[in-house]
């Protein structure tokens, strides 16, 4: 029976590029998929993998051209991973590659640009839920999968140093989250769009201009400031699920990484979650 087509690769190849200016920095942020197409036929009719090339290869590709091309779009990062395989494997006659790219717009505080907290473009839902029974209702607003970033100022550190710990201290790292997060009214606003326009501005005003020891120390204190800002709410609560980017060990290739390529994975992440009320 004829092979007719033929292809393989790597999907769901996650990098995040960091570039630094001071305080000023950009994130990039691509989701990869790598298939090629060549002089592999053996390896399907025959069980023969001697001209095949690891899909893990592809992968290190991927995360080389990304230290290498800090800044480029994503048309042009695609282009660069293409010119790499065809370059150096002749075996392949063709390259499919295809990104995805989340893309993170700037945060602004009072109208200046944050230089290094983010929001997701298309970001969240708005939530409302009612309780209510024969005399008492009780009446809740607030986000779901709200994320946002900021990619320093933030640390985690000193926590149960014992058998089973791996991961090390860390006082500068990119904190990330995907948040929901719903406040109980105690009494009606004047006007709920405007309150929650005004509990989210809070939040991300104190997760933006504060260091963080951890996501449990911004959640508590985001939910402080939202009480102190809004006396008609009278308790908030936070699910808020690290999205983890972890610095890249491009070592094996020559390469340094000062802090610049990440691997963005969420699974599994650390779920935080907590209430704050009124005393």
């Amino acid at each position: 029976m004829p092979l007719t087509a033929s292809r393989y690769g790597k999907a769901r190849v996650r990098v995040m590029r960091l570039t630094r200016n001071g305080e000023h920095h950009t994130p990039r942020e691509l989701d990869l998929t790598v298939l090629i197409r060549g002089g592999f036929d053996a390896a399907w009719t025959e069980g023969d993998n001697r001209a095949c090339i690891a899909t893990d290869s592809l992968r290190n590709i991927v995360n080389v051209t990304a230290a290498n091309n800090l800044s480029a779009g994503a048309e042009d990062f695609v282009g660069a991973v293409a010119a790499i395989l065809l370059e150096t494997y002749p075996q392949i006659a063709e390259v499919s590659v295809e990104a995805r790219e989340t893309r993170w717009i700037r945060h602004a505080i009072d109208g200046a640009p944050h230089g290094h907290t983010f929001l997701r473009d298309g970001n969240g839902f708005g939530y409302a839920g009612l309780v209510a029974e024969r005399g008492s209702r009780r009446l809740s607003s607030g986000l779901r999968g709200f994320t946002f970033m900021k990619t320093t100022g933030s640390g985690w550190a000193g926590f149960v140093d014992d058998g089973y710990r791996t991961l090390p201290d860390t006082t500068d790292r990119i904190a990330a989250t995907s948040m929901d997060a719903t406040w109980t009214w105690a009494r009606a606003p004047h006007d709920y769009a405007a309150a929650n326009a005004a509990v989210l501005a809070r939040l991300l005003d104190i997760f933006a201009t504060t260091y963080s020891a951890g996501i449990q120390d911004s959640l508590y204190r985001m939910g402080e400031a939202a009480l102190a800002a809004l006396p008609e709410i009278a308790e908030i609560h936070f699910a808020m699920p690290n999205k983890h980017y972890i610095p890249l060990d491009l070592s094996p290739f020559g390469l340094a990484n000062p802090g610049t390529v990440f691997l963005p994975t969420d699974e599994p992440h650390g779920q935080i979650e907590a209430t704050i009320g009124r005393a």
